[in-house]
């Protein structure tokens, strides 16, 4: 975020962000014959710097802008002139937050009055990989508070990586009358008594997405709490709770509700269950299945196979838990439209995923275990031409000494030689080779998204023993388009200096296990002006690096670094020197000559936060 400059020609810009892109500085900020007012805005001020008019009427213009969907665009108008301001601000409805600490509920509130849908961030990303400490904070409950006076009518909430309690979820569901959806994506904090309040609570619930936190999941009664006069859910996903759930009341509830369109189960629900579902719910477009390993009698499995011919919408299947080459045909009937397959919790064999993927023309995202080895990825290139996005995960833990399976560059590359199209990669592996990268590359030269895990921290080039500094060299010379990088193997400053010189596009780079001085992070830094994110672990990145272009974090929405080398002393030098980022810290020593454990800065209009606990030291 920028603040507000000092400069005669100064344009506020507003601490909310349809997007956290850097703000383009190429906008008129002095149109021609109209008079500015307000110059030197503070920081937390809701009025811009320029006092244009508008020749349309407030209505029209809010009317026009209300189409507008792209958080970039709307932010960009918002900027034109006054009347522009106002009636962007009037006519927002939604509202994305990439960092709970980045504002305060206040600010937004008195921001944009009208918001009826929220999207908020919470804990760094490195929080999957158990880097942030238990109780590190981004509660969800204050906000809470603060809405529900000021937003009463409320409808959709999706958070991420968030701590939410059952006491909040209870507050959420008698707060808000029109409340409709709820997305808890990748939170910890609640249990299923909190999901309870949800489904006894909101009467007019369309969205139950439960996905991928760390609950308590006691039981699975929350199901039994919605009314029996209940209909209008359109979306549910309990895919990731483990306890046995009331089928009956299951049942009752996906007969009554004639909308659905997105049903996820978990892992108990039996076959026979999913045929029953499936009956009711012949017009789902997206379905994640039970667990898939009971025998099938010879009647149950024409009636399966029959009910998935039946589903003529679905294009999204997902679940497959431990799944059996013999349930796998009872699938065939409805991949014909499927565009998303997630096998990401299925073992599957080569043979296996290219039989299905055979009955799958249209497949656009796909989603895999390493056990496919480069069998299984050689039938995606050669069945799969439409294919965009591929990851393929470890099936066991990725430091494993025994390599039991797994994909190399083999599988890469004949996954590029099919499909053309292919522009977002997650890719786990055991080896790869320079050349192999930049063929890839050449052949989808289009990626946006590209991911690279080389399992084994440091790894060369296997074939030749060098650096694999060509290869991510080649990424960001030919793939113009890159705005995610995630780079491994092992990597010197050169790689780094390939991304400051080429990718200018770049928005969030990871950076693991790599580097060889403090001018790799310097490259970064200076030579990519659209970057957003940066996360950083166990690199020889130190005070010289984090310095080097500290001003740069302004227009940033984050910085993570653990296991550098970076010390208490450098963490105060920013601190002081740039007063409107948080700079927080987890040390065990807190000198100035001390290592910082983890270093987590970023933009905020709220100034420091409040609820930080005691082992987090904000500087």
């Amino acid at each position: 975020m920028y603040f507000p400059s000092k400069k005669k020609n100064a344009v506020y810009v507003s601490p909310i962000k349809q997007d956290i892109h850097p703000i383009d500085f190429s906008l008129p900020t002095e149109p021609m014959n109209h008079k500015r007012k307000n110059p030197d805005p503070s920081p937390d001020s809701d009025e811009p710097t320029t006092q244009l008019s508008s020749p349309f009427p407030d209505e029209v213009l809010e009317r026009v802008l209300s189409l507008l969907n792209s958080r970039k665009d709307r932010n960009s108008v918002s900027l034109v002139c006054k009347d522009w301001y106002d009636a962007e601000r009037w006519s927002r409805t939604h509202v994305f937050i990439g960092n709970c600490y980045s504002v305060s509920p206040e600010i937004l509130t008195r921001r944009f009055p009208n918001i009826r849908s929220v999207t908020l961030k919470g804990k760094p990303r490195f929080s999957d990989f158990d880097l942030v400490p238990p109780k590190w904070g981004a509660y969800v409950h204050s906000w809470l508070l603060v809405f529900a006076t000021k937003y009463h009518f409320l409808e959709e909430l999706r958070l991420k990586r968030m701590t939410v309690s059952d006491e909040s979820l209870k507050f959420l569901a008698l707060s808000f009358p029109n409340f409709k959806a709820l997305s808890l994506l990748s939170c910890d904090g609640f249990s299923t008594d909190g999901l309870a309040s949800i489904t006894t609570h909101c009467k007019n619930l369309t969205e139950l997405d439960i996905q991928e936190n760390d609950i308590d999941d006691k039981s699975g009664k929350w199901l039994s709490c919605f009314p029996e006069n209940f209909m209008s859910l359109e979306v549910l996903n309990f895919a990731n709770l483990n306890s046995d759930v009331n089928f009956k009341a299951l049942e009752r509830l996906v007969s009554r509700c004639k909308s659905l369109k997105v049903l996820k189960v978990n892992e108990n629900i039996t076959f026979k269950q999913l045929h029953r579902l499936l009956v009711l719910a012949p017009d789902l477009r997206e379905l994640g299945t039970g667990s898939l390993l009971q025998d099938l009698t010879p009647r149950q499995h024409s009636e399966l196979k029959s009910a998935f011919n039946n589903c003529k919408n679905l294009n999204i299947l997902s679940g497959f838990y431990e799944v059996t080459s013999i349930f796998l045909p009872v699938l065939y009937p409805a991949c014909t439209n499927l565009t998303f397959l997630n096998l990401s919790y299925a073992a599957l064999r080569s043979d296996e995923l290219s039989n299905l993927l055979i009955h799958c023309p249209l497949l656009q995202r796909l989603w895999v275990l390493d056990s496919v080895e480069d069998e299984g990825l050689e039938a995606v290139g050669s069945n799969c031409p439409l294919l965009e996005e591929l990851r393929v995960f470890p099936a066991s833990d990725p430091f494993e000494d025994e390599i039991l399976h797994g994909v190399t560059e083999t599988g890469f590359l004949a996954v590029s030689y099919g499909c053309k199209k292919l522009h977002y990669v997650l890719y786990f592996c055991r080896q790869m080779t320079n050349a192999a990268v930049a063929t890839i590359v050449q052949n989808c030269p289009d990626f946006t998204h590209f991911r690279l895990c080389i399992m084994n921290p440091r790894q060369p080039d296997y074939q030749t023993d060098e650096p694999m500094d060509e290869a991510f060299g080649a990424v960001v010379k030919t793939c113009t388009k890159l705005r995610r990088l995630a780079v491994s193997g092992l990597l010197t400053d050169l790689a780094f200096e390939y991304i400051g010189k080429y990718a200018k596009n770049l928005e969030t780079l990871s950076v693991a296990f790599a580097g060889s001085s403090d001018r790799g992070m310097e490259c970064v830094l200076k030579g990519c002006p659209k970057l957003r994110k940066l996360e950083i672990r166990d690199c020889p990145f130190g005070n010289a690096a984090l310095l080097s272009s500290f001003r740069k974090y302004e227009s940033m929405r984050s910085l993570w670094m653990s296991g550098c080398k970076v010390t208490m002393d450098g963490c105060r030098f920013l601190a002081q020197e740039m007063p409107r980022l948080n700079v927080e810290v987890i040390s065990e020593c807190g000198n100035d000559g001390c290592q910082a454990d983890k270093l987590y800065v970023y933009r905020s209009v709220a100034g420091p936060r409040k609820d930080a606990p005691p082992f987090v030291l904000t500087l």
